[in-house]
């Protein structure tokens, strides 16, 4: 029967501060909980560090469900140069499917001996017109909006050159839907190209085109790869790991001393390759560290569709994702004033991967620095990442 008794006026005047989704933020948070989720490390029902690693990287393998990207991937050199005391080469290898990946290899020329290497991982930035171009200087002229670009978020620095300089091997590789691999718009269906073209010589005004129809892209892009029973973190960091292969397998770099690093999307790459490859010895996190407690309630939209598993929230929380390598040395460097995060979950991720690594015994394996400013990685903490590979490669 229909009731008509008038229904008591509801207001949100009793509700939880606003968030991404009004009166359910607050239920869909206890979804997850607060206290350490079913696979933490920091859950008291596990006491074996290696048991509990073996399960919980099983589980976080099983929710992205990474695409088959074949064996060691075959690279080869497309071209080989010199540049202000380095040697470069163009790499360029094709996975199952998608473009040709191309990457950049840096070493101090006339270098001998294997050396420690590095992957450094490109950023997201709202950019997918270009990839590893981002953190390199090849020598030849910058495009406009590269150069803007490593000024605005490296200190006007091209941080794989400076780490290469060092005397490190550095590999740079293009990630799924950025520089080489991404998404071509001859190729995808006409309703969705808005009347664009692809154009490989871009100038600022069509890499800015090409940009925002990327960004407004990637729901179909998320919705897809959902569909095809496959995630993007699952993708992404499947392919960062062939990548890996690659530097591995070539015989001027010391596979026993290698580590990651990367900026906000690159710092995203880090998390996943870092924390699910036992190969990376030392990791440096640059600008994406929080908690999915953040990305529900206060900031999912201000990032891309790349960081979201479906279901791991209830069994790992986004820090421990990267802790999944303890005792193995982390660095997290945070920017107070980050746009893409609350600083009280910022620091709440920092107190997470703390009680990781003082549960495993490695308290002095893992360090989070907080920089003034915006979201970056300039000079000075490119001076302490590069200093954190030094003390431990």
């Amino acid at each position: 029967m229909f009731d008509s008794t008038p229904a008591t006026p509801f207001t949100t005047s009793t509700a939880a501060p606003p968030n991404m989704i009004g009166l359910y933020g607050p239920w869909a948070a206890t979804l997850a909980g607060d206290g350490p989720a079913d696979f933490s490390w920091r859950n008291p029902r596990f006491t074996d560090l290696e048991e509990w690693r073996n399960q919980a990287r099983s589980r976080v393998l099983a929710r992205l469900a990474q695409p088959d990207t074949g064996g060691v991937p075959q690279a080869r050199v497309v071209r080989t140069w010199e540049y202000d005391g380095l040697h470069f080469e163009e790499l360029a290898w094709q996975l199952p499917y998608g473009p040709p990946t191309r990457a950049y290899f840096l070493k101090p020329a006339h270098a001998s001996g294997p050396l420690p290497g590095v992957v450094a991982l490109h950023d997201h930035g709202g950019n997918k017109y270009f990839g590893a171009d981002k953190i390199v200087h090849t020598g030849a002229p910058r495009h406009p909006v590269m150069a803007a670009h490593q000024a605005r978020s490296y200190g006007d620095r091209a941080w794989a050159n400076e780490l290469a300089q060092r005397g490190y091997a550095v590999l740079v590789p293009d990630v799924f839907t950025f520089g080489s691999r991404r998404v071509r718009l001859a190729e995808v269906a006409e309703v969705l190209r808005n009347g664009l073209h692809d154009d490989d010589h871009a100038d600022e005004a069509g890499v800015a085109a090409y940009n925002q129809w990327a960004a407004q892209h990637e729901h179909i892009m998320a919705k897809s790869l959902f569909a095809a029973g496959t995630t993007w973190p699952g993708v992404f960091s499947a392919e960062d790991q062939r990548s890996l292969d690659v530097l591995c397998a070539r015989p001027d770099v010391d596979a026993d001393r290698v580590g990651c690093a990367g900026l906000s999307g690159g710092g995203l790459r880090t998390v996943f390759l870092a924390g699910l490859d036992p190969r990376i010895k030392v990791a440096v996190c640059v600008g994406m560290m929080t908690t999915w407690r953040d990305y529900l309630l206060h900031k999912c939209h201000t990032h891309t569709w790349m960081c979201y598993v479906p279901l791991l929230p209830r069994e790992l929380d986004y820090p421990e994702i990267l802790g999944l390598r303890v005792p193995l040395p982390t660095l997290v460097q945070n920017d107070i004033d980050d746009a893409l995060f609350t600083f009280e979950e910022m620091q709440r991720a920092d107190i997470i991967l703390s009680q990781v690594y003082a549960k495993a015994g490695a308290a002095g394996n893992y360090r989070a620095t907080f920089y003034p400013g915006p979201h970056k990685f300039d000079v000075q903490m490119q001076a302490e990442a590069f200093a954190w590979f030094d003390q431990w490669l």
